[in-house]
């Protein structure tokens, strides 16, 4: 069994026959969607990130100015979210995204050596959304937006 490693023949058979344009057509109004519903839960919780009870709580678990940084983590998360949401950059708004998922899963999602079991089993499964949410990022940040982008719009040189 053959396969190719990159690109739409990632996962094919070398003996499969190449996708048809109404495959790749309709494939292309999937990237968008994923694209949109990834996005949608960094631009939907801007303003939490401004909020004196999120920056309270990022204090109490350690965050070091938080004053400062939880604020500016939600502008780095939403600037990530609307870049790839709209396709422009797609691949700096994933690092981005990349930017503000690792310290957020590493500091406020610390479930182990918590003494409240429901607590821990909570931070736990933030954490393993956070992971499966930085997975995502970093295929975006390789793969890029896909063809419905801005990213993707032909541009005159001049």
């Amino acid at each position: 069994m053959t396969t190719h490693i990159a690109g739409a023949q990632f996962g094919r058979r070398a003996s499969d026959k190449v996708a048809s344009r109404h495959e790749l057509g309709i494939m292309a109004y999937v990237a968008l969607l994923g694209r949109t519903l990834y996005s949608g839960i960094f631009i939907a919780t801007v303003f939490s990130h401004f909020t004196q009870r999120a920056i309270r709580y990022a204090a109490s678990v350690g965050v070091p100015l938080a004053d400062v940084l939880v604020p500016l983590s939600g502008i780095i998360a939403t600037v990530g979210g609307v870049g790839i949401l709209i396709g422009y950059r797609a691949k700096v708004g994933a690092w981005l995204v990349v930017l503000f998922l690792v310290p957020v899963t590493l500091i406020m999602h610390r479930f182990w050596g918590l003494s409240d079991p429901v607590l821990a089993e909570m931070q736990q499964i933030n954490f393993m959304k956070n992971l499966a949410l930085l997975g995502g990022a970093l295929l975006i940040a390789y793969f890029g937006s896909g063809p419905l982008s801005l990213d993707k719009v032909k541009r005159p040189r001049g």
